[in-house]
């Protein structure tokens, strides 16, 4: 296999392609309103009695809006908006309750943002002990929650740990100074390491951080500096993601002086940089974009060929369902996804009214299935077997052959296609979004992508 030169990389596009990330397929922007409450309401009474499911739960409020963030969340300087928002969780937790099934467990409990961290330690018990009252924990299931480290402290740790947080995930983005008040994101050293060490104190065994890279005045010196400390902690699952500038959609960005950003090729040299320092701590790479310490659950799941994609990125999660609750949180079933109101107020109300909020969403065609797991296996393997998409989507060998085939001749040829499948050789797998991007059948020219890099 020839090395994939700069040239070569640039010449099939990567440094130009705005492609999705592909945590579900199709995309977000391709839901449509035909999907609704009334689906998302039978889809829930079509789980199997005794099975495991996900859950995810959204709390969209933030004490400052960080100015590099695309996430939908709002400013809040008071604690009344946040405890009439747990008031209406806790009634969607209720009307969920009352249709699913009987014997349903936990098998993931995520709480994300926002910033969750926010509630008070009232507000977390309560949410807590409405969940615990939908349905148990599964064995050996994770309950994960994002903290900042600016919003937290003892008596909220206490309380997350006693309600069963063993995995608890805090946002770096980036140490640097400079880079900091750049981004709106005033986070030091050592207030993160104290949220660290408070963290492991309760015997949480898991511990994630997010890095960025592709930041303003980010520096390959600067994010061997943020690495390093982050090392110090000695997380067990690190995602290192590139920061997408999308001041179109996310207007808070246009704070972010976009001459100060690096170029598609500084971007890529900044992610060698950081991903070279994992991987020299002995961190096995995770997909695109993670890494995991030897023994973590992630890695286990790629190293027995188990590992899956979602909204929140890469899994060890095999679950057939994930249930979002809270304003635009997505729901995955069988049958397709479900996406509540984006609006706080909107997804409040309907709430109220004791109806589900869902305001769109997409049922899943035959095509889909396979697209998606084609999609799936090139991010999480680097790799789609022949048989197991020929075997599993009642499709002949060699129409699953010739589409292989096809997306090599659009890559110069770069990839290994034979009896077997397709791999992406480690030289090539910056590609590995916009090879996922072949295989996706949706008109993708109307929605506002991230970088391919």
């Amino acid at each position: 296999m020839r090395m994939v030169t700069r040239t070569q990389l640039s010449k099939l596009g990567l440094f130009d392609a705005k492609v999705p990330r592909y945590t579900s397929y199709p995309t977000a922007p391709h839901f449509s309103k035909e999907v609704g409450p009334g689906e998302y309401s039978s889809w829930i009474q079509q789980i199997p009695e005794d099975s495991a499911i996900s859950l995810y739960v959204h709390v969209p409020f933030c004490r400052r809006l960080c100015w590099f963030c695309a996430c939908r969340t709002q400013g809040t300087a008071t604690a009344s908006p946040v405890a009439a928002y747990v008031d209406s969780l806790l009634q969607e937790i209720a009307l969920v309750k009352a249709q699913l099934p009987r014997g349903v467990t936990l098998s993931r409990l995520h709480w994300g943002g926002g910033t969750p961290t926010l509630l008070t330690p009232d507000l977390m018990r309560r949410l807590s002990d409405a969940l615990g009252d939908l349905a148990p924990f599964a064995p050996n299931a994770e309950f994960s929650v994002e903290i900042d480290p600016n919003e937290i402290d003892e008596e909220r740790l206490d309380v997350l740990a006693k309600a069963g947080m063993n995995r608890a995930s805090i946002g770096v983005q980036d140490f640097d100074p400079e880079i900091q008040q750049t981004i709106g994101r005033a986070q030091g050293f050592e207030v993160t390491r104290r949220a660290v060490d408070m963290i492991r104190e309760r015997g949480v065994h898991s511990l994630n951080a997010d890095i960025l890279f592709g930041l303003p005045h980010q520096s390959k010196a600067r994010i061997t500096e943020t690495v390093q400390k982050l090392l110090s902690f000695a997380p067990d699952r690190v995602a290192l993601y590139g920061y997408a500038h999308v001041p179109w959609m996310a207007k808070r960005q246009q704070m972010i002086p976009s001459d100060a950003l690096p170029t598609p090729t500084e971007r890529l040299d900044l992610f060698e940089t950081a991903r070279r320092l994992f991987v020299w701590d002995d961190y096995a790479e995770i997909g695109i974009d993670h890494f995991a310490a030897k023994g973590d659950g992630l890695e286990i799941a790629q190293r027995t060929g188990n590992l899956r994609r979602n909204f929140q990125g890469y899994t060890d999660d095999t679950s057939e369902v994930l249930l979002g609750i809270g304003a635009s949180s997505i729901s995955r079933f069988p049958q397709g996804y479900t996406q509540n109101a984006p609006s706080t107020s909107a997804h409040v109300g309907a709430v109220r009214d004791g109806q589900f909020s869902v305001s769109r969403g997409h049922k899943f065609t035959a095509e889909d299935k396979m697209r998606a797991r084609v999609i799936e296996a090139l991010m999480c393997d680097f790799a789609v077997s022949a048989d197991e998409i020929s075997n599993g989507f009642d499709l002949p060998k060699d129409q699953v052959a010739a589409m292989l085939r096809r997306a090599n001749d659009e890559f110069d040829g770069l990839f290994v296609v034979d009896d077997w499948g397709l791999k992406i050789p480690e030289k090539a797998r910056p590609l590995t979004r916009m090879v996922a991007r072949h295989f996706d059948a949706y008109d993708l020219s109307k929605a506002g992508h991230s970088s391919a890099i």
